[in-house]
């Protein structure tokens, strides 16, 4: 029985609370720029964020902090909260994966008690860590016993879901365009998973100037929908 699947779900349900709809992740720029335009450039975005940015980054942040958790080890999820929020350069994408990250903690809070969460939040009370979002998901996912790799595959879906449904709001792209989309990028997810589970630990962090660039320049973009 898989006595974990209700709080997976839960923890990465598209529609909690805590303000991922008003993130597009530099979506915004690419389709004020007219890169991203239709069913055929969203599809490529999705695919490139999924495989070329949550890969290196936030995907393996969470294997990161689910394995420092798994140890106790509060000083190792300060350190990777510390990397993940280095990584991140542009402002708005700092700022955002700082306020999930947060309102995450106080959605479950409520819920799931523990000295690490305690040390933790202390130490982002004293300004001495961010509570970066795939931190947090990663300590989470362990203290509701999910398993490694539906931890993973879990935040990346979660991920994708959003990058779904704002290039249908601003692309536009149909409805079902979008639910075709979501199923195409099944296999894709489940070879993403993979890799992160085994990626060098030397690869984490690669950057993707192209999205870092188009993130900043969101910031100045003349009319804005969006948060990033």
């Amino acid at each position: 029985m898989n006595h974990f699947l209700g709080k997976m779900l839960h923890l990465c349900d598209p529609t909690l609370p805590i303000g991922g709809f008003s993130h597009s992740n530099g979506l915004e720029t690419y389709v004020q720029l007219g890169i991203v335009k239709d069913e055929t450039t969203a599809a490529a975005f999705v695919k490139s964020m999924v495989e070329n940015n949550l890969l290196y980054n936030d995907a393996s942040f969470v294997k990161l902090a689910f394995e420092a958790a798994q140890q106790h080890d509060v000083e190792e999820l300060i350190v990777l909260d510390h990397e993940c929020s280095a990584l991140k350069a542009p402002v708005e994408i700092k700022e955002a994966s700082k306020k999930l990250g947060n309102r995450l903690f106080k959605i479950f809070d409520r819920q799931a008690s523990s000295d690490l969460i305690d040390a933790y939040q202390l130490e982002i009370k004293n300004k001495g860590a961010d509570g970066q979002y795939a931190i947090v998901y990663g300590i989470y996912a362990h203290l509701f016993q999910i398993p490694l790799y539906e931890a993973i595959y879990s935040f990346c879906y979660s991920a994708t879901v959003n990058l779904i449904t704002n290039a249908v709001k601003m692309v536009p792209l149909g409805q079902l365009s979008g639910q075709d989309l979501l199923f195409q990028m099944e296999e894709i997810l489940i070879k993403t998973t993979e890799k992160v589970i085994s990626l060098d630990r030397e690869l984490v962090g690669i950057c993707n100037i192209g999205f870092d660039i188009r993130c900043m320049q969101h910031e100045k973009l003349y009319s804005r929908l969006y948060m990033s």
